[in-house]
C-alpha cells in the first residue's frame, strides 16, 4: 500500500505538471492581447520548472532499497577531541535535515566522547526514498576550523566517517538465525536518566559467522533496545551482500572496482572562509553553518543528478 501511494502521488505530480503546462499556453494566446500578463506566466514557468527538475531527480531512486528506511551510522575518525566534537555536529546536522523534510528522526546509540562530542552515533531516518535520498552521504566528510579545543586557536583537520544502511521491510532479505547471535545486556553508560543507568538496558549483538558487532542503548526498555539492535544488524548484513554481489557482478564484467567507501566526500571549511564542497559533483555551497543546520539538499540533489546524467549522455 505504501508503494501504491508512492506511484499515485508521483502520477498526480506529473499530472498537476502538464495541466500547468496546458494553463501557460492558454495565457500565453490571452498575452497578445493583454500583455501583462507575460511577467505572471514568467512567474509560473520558473515554479513548473522548479517542480519539474524535482520530480526527475526522483528517476535516480530506482534501485530495489531506495524506497526504504535508512540508518545512518556515524564513526569518529582522525583528529582526536574535534573528530569526536565533529561526529556530534554531523549527527545533529543529519537530525535537523530530517527534521526539515518532515521525515521522522531517532538516535538510536550513541558512545560519548572522551572530552566532548560523541565517539559514534546511530540514528534511524524514517520516511519516503529515506535510504535514496541518503545513500550519498556515505563515506568520509572532512572538517576544517579554529579547534575550540586547543589552546592556541590553531586550524585543526577533522574527519569522521558515514555509514547509511537500507532497513529491510521483509527478514527474508537476510537469513538471521538465533543461534548465529549472541546477545549480551549491560548498563547504559549514556544520557537518559536514572532509570536508563540503573538497569541492563543496553543490548550487544554479536553475529558469530561474520563478527559483525551492534549495540543499541539509547531506549529506556531492553526489548526496545533489542529491537532495534536486530533492525540494524539485518542492515548491516544486507549491506555486506550487497557489495559482495556488487563485487562479484565487476568481476565479471571487467570493471575497475572504486573504493567508495571511507573515501572523502565532502569538506566543510569554517576557516579561513566559510564553504562546503562535495568532491564528487563539485558542488559548492558558501553558507556553512546553513548546511550545519540541515542544509544538505542541493548536496543531495546534485548527487542523485549525477547518478542519472551518465545513463541520459548515453542514450
Amino acid at each position: 500500500m505504501r508503494r501504491l501511494g508512492e506511484i499515485k502521488a508521483r502520477i498526480d505530480d506529473w499530472t498537476r505538471a502538464e495541466q500547468s503546462v496546458a494553463d501557460m499556453l492558454d495565457l500565453l494566446e490571452m498575452a497578445e492581447d493583454e500583455p501583462e500578463l507575460i511577467e505572471e506566466i514568467s512567474a509560473e514557468r520558473d515554479t513548473v520548472l522548479q517542480k519539474v527538475d524535482r520530480m526527475e531527480l526522483q528517476s535516480a531512486l530506482n534501485e530495489p532499497h531506495d524506497r526504504s528506511d535508512a540508518i545512518l551510522i556515524i564513526h569518529s575518525g582522525e583528529g582526536g577531541v574535534d573528530a569526536q566534537d565533529w561526529t556530534s555536529m554531523l549527527s545533529r546536522m543529519y537530525l535537523r535535515w530530517a527534521d526539515k523534510r518532515g521525515f521522522k528522526a531517532d538516535l538510536l546509540d550513541t558512545t560519548e566522547g572522551d572530552e566532548a562530542g560523541i565517539k559514534n552515533a546511530t540514528i534511524e531516518v524514517r520516511g519516503s526514498n529515506a535510504y535514496g535520498l541518503l545513500k550519498g552521504e556515505g563515506g568520509s566528510h572532512r572538517l576544517v576550523r579554529l579547534s575550540p579545543f586547543d589552546s592556541a586557536h590553531r586550524r585543526h583537520t577533522a574527519f569522521a566517517l558515514v555509514e547509511v544502511l537500507p532497513e529491510i521491510e521483509n527478514d527474508h532479505e537476510i537469513d538471521l538465525k538465533p543461534d548465529d547471535v549472541r546477545v549480551d545486556t549491560y548498563r547504559s553508560s549514556g544520557a537518559g536518566g536514572q532509570h536508563v543507568n540503573k538497569t541492563d538496558s543496553a543490548v550487544r549483538l554479536t553475529h558469530l559467522p561474520t563478527g559483525v558487532v551492534v549495540t543499541c542503548q539509547n531506549e529506556r526498555s531492553q526489548t526496545q533496545n533489542r529491537e532495534s539492535a536486530f533492525k540494524i544488524l539485518r542492515s548491516r548484513l544486507l549491506e555486506m551482500k550487497l557489495k559482495e554481489e556488487a563485487v562479484q557482478r565487476a568481476e565479471l564484467k571487467g570493471d575497475n572496482i572504486a573504493a567508495g567507501f571511507g573515501s572523502r566526500i565532502r569538506s566543510y571549511v569554517l576557516h579561513p572562509y566559510t564553504q562546503v564542497t562535495d568532491h564528487r559533483t563539485e558542488t559548492s555551497v558558501g553558507d556553512a553553518n546553513a548546511v550545519l543546520n540541515g542544509g544538505l539538499d542541493p548536496f543531495i540533489d546534485s548527487y542523485l543528478q549525477h547518478l542519472i546524467t551518465p545513463a541520459e549522455a548515453t542514450g
